[in-house]
């Protein structure tokens, strides 16, 4: 074998992201992390956001791989020699902060400059943070309360920020944060571009680019069939009140050693449902609003590092939620609002693995599957 020497698919795939124009170093990164074949969301962004990097909207929802998307080019615009924040991402919840973080530091592994990057969330000590921020710091990742939160505290400046980045901007907004992106976008009015990815775009969206971006953004819009992720079969059973945790037993117990997600409305659902399963003998845990910033991080760890088989979510408290080797995603009962079977469905078939989303019906829903179906350009089909 000779020095250098790679299976000729990797050897193809790895020259897909070179072709993109990512550094080679980067690539190295990228290819220990297994991230191989671009996604569609990164094949059009990334050439893009490296070239021109100017104002752009991308309809991308969680695990289609929007971090290197928005990541890699970002690495790339920030100036190792300069020890001032130049680049700012805005996420939703602390886990995905996190997550970005992590997979930010994981791409310049074999990077030839060094780049200092710091996750500011909340559920972390603000003392720590306004340490850490005395560092050399380069690109910053953060949930909106908590960055407002150190900038009162005089802790960060942002007059140097140049690129700023809104992940899961939809979610943003309805998570009521819409005050403070409006704070940050005055705190930034030296920046030269602001890049927002969303897996929805209602009006809101809308509103918030033209405050956003005064110009003409460069829009990366998503034809119906790759808005959901095409990697995972839909289902639904038609089943009664009564007859669904009789399906969840007989379900859970076939695919024993598979791990995945339940959805629930409410909280006190998902708490009765929890409950119940755990007197089935069900390997469960439970995320819902009500559990403190600590009890949340335990139940997330407990489920991250495989200790729990299970997790009964409702649609607020799994925001953020990132989590790999998800084989399935079942709907309790269907969500409310249509982005939300676009986020929850999201969790599973992550890095271009398989996954399955199984609604749970009453017959009289039969109506909303089929508009799920038109309006997701996705189809669904009965078991059970």
């Amino acid at each position: 074998m000779t020095a250098g020497w790679l299976p000729l698919p990797e050897r193809r795939i790895l020259s897909e992201f070179s072709k993109l124009g990512v550094p080679a170093d980067l690539v190295e990164g990228l290819k220990e992390l297994g991230i191989i074949e671009p996604t569609e969301v990164q094949a059009k962004a990334i050439p893009f956001l490296l070239k021109n990097g100017g104002d752009f909207c991308a309809q991308a929802q969680t695990g289609t791989g929007k971090t290197a998307a928005f990541g890699l080019p970002l690495l790339t615009k920030m100036d190792p020699k300069k020890p001032v924040i130049q680049g700012l991402i805005i996420s939703p919840t602390r886990e995905l902060a996190k997550q970005i973080g992590k997979q930010l530091f994981r791409y310049t592994k074999y990077a030839k400059q060094k780049y200092f990057i710091e996750v500011l969330a909340g559920g972390e000590p603000m003392e720590r943070q306004i340490s850490n921020l005395r560092r050399p710091t380069h690109i910053v990742v953060a949930t909106p309360g908590r960055l407002i939160d150190l900038i009162g505290k005089k802790a960060l400046d942002l007059r140097n920020v140049k690129h700023l980045v809104l992940d899961e901007a939809d979610e943003m907004l309805s998570m009521g944060f819409k005050k403070q992106l409006m704070t940050i976008f005055g705190l930034t009015r030296g920046r030269g571009s602001t890049w927002l990815f969303s897996a929805t775009f209602p009006d809101s969206i809308h509103t918030l680019v033209k405050g956003a971006m005064p110009g003409q953004p460069e829009i990366l819009k998503v034809d119906k069939a790759h808005v959901v992720n095409q990697n995972i079969d839909h289902n639904y059973v038609v089943c009664g009140k009564d007859e669904k945790n009789e399906f969840l037993a007989e379900f859970l117990a076939k695919w024993s050693e598979e791990r995945g997600l339940i959805f629930v409305r409410t909280k006190a659902g998902a708490v009765a449902l929890g409950r119940q399963l755990g007197k089935m003998g069900f390997d469960t845990d439970v995320i819902q609003g009500d559990l403190s910033q600590r009890e949340r991080d335990k139940v997330m760890r407990g489920f991250k590092n495989e200790r729990t088989r299970i997790l009964i979510a409702t649609d607020v408290a799994a925001r953020g939620i990132d989590v790999e080797g998800l084989t399935f995603v079942i709907h309790y009962q269907l969500p409310e609002q249509l982005e939300y079977y676009t986020h929850r469905s999201g969790r599973t078939a992550r890095a271009g693995k398989k996954g399955s989303s199984i609604a749970l019906i009453d017959p009289r829903e039969r109506k909303k599957i089929t508009r799920f179906e038109q309006e997701l350009g996705v189809s669904f089909t009965e078991i059970g």
